[in-house]
């Protein structure tokens, strides 16, 4: 039977590849001004930095609202369109709790960030450049799929160290620091990048789910 009549609804460029790809990006680059912000720096520093890392978290915004546009009107996706918007919806989620990070250290201006938030921060950098290839591999999926289950693998590995980090962190806060508004402070901030990586890993699981679909 001859295929072409339905080709012609098939679309001609891979728009949410590119799109989801577009996401990935501005992740990626605004876990490197995160690395940034929970350094060492003058607070004027931080939150330019803090500016910076919303200006990406906007442009992500403006993606995730394309991806949905594209959505309702295209009538053939290259995967299940409910893979396509979780996706987009945990690559906005990744880029959101960044920007709720950094956001937070503006606000409560702690004294200090233990090392814990930079040892979080390089481990959200480093997931988000993983994030990056993952989503790269789907404009073909068959071809990538290999290297696509391993920065999986990957991914989940990078969030269980990071769920260790984290409760050694709150470990040694609980114990031994004596302001509890600095509790209060510290706490919130670096759940926020625990929950970043988090939403890399969930990132890591749709991807596993589209390759088992379509590999």
């Amino acid at each position: 039977m001859n295929n072409s009549f339905f080709k012609m609804f098939v679309p001609k460029e891979p728009k949410f590849c590119v799109l989801l790809r577009q996401m990935a990006e501005v992740s990626a680059e605004a876990a490197i001004l995160m690395l940034d912000c929970v350094k060492n720096l003058e607070y004027e520093e931080v939150v330019e930095i803090a500016r910076q890392i919303k200006v990406y978290e906007k442009k992500g915004d403006i993606t995730l609202v394309k991806i949905f546009d594209e959505l309702n009107s295209t009538f053939i996706t290259p995967f299940d369109r409910e893979d396509i918007h979780d996706l987009a919806n945990v690559l906005d989620d990744v880029m959101d709790y960044m920007n709720s990070c950094a956001k937070k250290i503006v606000l409560f201006h702690p004294k200090y960030l233990p090392e814990s938030a930079l040892a979080l921060a390089q481990i959200v950098d480093k997931a988000s450049d993983i994030v990056l290839q993952a989503v790269s591999g789907l404009k073909n999926i068959k071809k990538n799929a290999k290297n696509m289950s391993r920065l999986v693998n990957e991914l989940h590995e990078l969030e269980n160290q990071a769920d260790e980090i984290y409760e050694l962190f709150l470990r040694d806060l609980f114990a031994n620091e004596k302001d509890s508004i600095e509790v209060v402070k510290l706490k919130d901030i670096l759940h926020e990048l625990e929950k970043a990586t988090d939403a890399t890993e969930d990132v890591g699981k749709i991807i596993k789910t589209i390759i088992v679909k379509y590999a």
